[in-house]
């Protein structure tokens, strides 16, 4: 859906990702805002001032690179149904999960094919109107990858909406949904099952 807002100039960081959510990857790939504690920025923090904290004089480049990153976005992304569609076509795309290992052994969607370095390196040498269909937990992570390749060629490359949870909710319920939490106190990201609408209907306490 296209943006009802615009921004400008004095709109704060949180104005900016409401309205274009693609703002901080596009940020970061462009200027390097956003990427690290030196060059990151709060909620409240002003466009404008955080464009001059990293030496950008031209705010009118800044909104309009953001405005074409998000329409950018929405050409690169399928809807689970457009996915399923598409995958019993005559040309069916690859299906390529850009989860981790661990995700992938929780749940999977089948015909997909896990994204490694070396995958990746020979898809990289594939032709570029392969059609390549990324998705992930959530449908950000794939939004990147997608967004990578077609930024070096590729011109048939979509992001599920949505990821494997999506997919689950939409196509698929025989896909375990899970939920990624992560430890308070060591940081460390760890993966829970979630349990199904019937298991819980039924008063399932496992």
């Amino acid at each position: 859906m296209a943006a009802t807002v615009k921004i400008t100039k004095r709109s704060t960081m949180q104005e900016v990702l409401e309205v274009y959510p693609s703002a901080q990857r596009a940020l970061f790939q462009r200027f390097h805002i956003g990427g690290c504690n030196s060059c990151g920025y709060e909620p409240g923090d002003i466009l404008e001032e955080v464009a001059h904290s990293h030496k950008i004089k031209d705010l009118d480049e800044v909104i309009n690179f953001i405005e074409q990153a998000e329409q950018a976005d929405r050409r690169i992304q399928m809807s689970p149904g457009d996915v399923a569609a598409a995958l019993q076509s005559d040309t069916p795309p690859r299906l390529v999960d850009v989860r981790t290992l661990e995700e992938w052994k929780l749940a999977q969607i089948q015909g997909a094919t896990l994204n490694t370095e070396t995958f990746a390196r020979e898809m990289m040498r594939g032709p570029k109107d392969m059609p390549i269909v990324f998705y992930c937990h959530m449908g950000q992570r794939s939004l990147d990858a997608a967004s990578y390749f077609a930024g070096h060629g590729f011109i048939n490359v979509h992001s599920m909406t949505g990821g494997i949870e999506a997919w689950s909710l939409e196509i698929d319920s025989s896909v375990p949904r899970y939920k990624i939490a992560r430890d308070p106190v060591h940081g460390k990201a760890t993966l829970r099952p979630l349990r199904s609408v019937v298991s819980q209907a039924a008063g399932c306490q496992k």
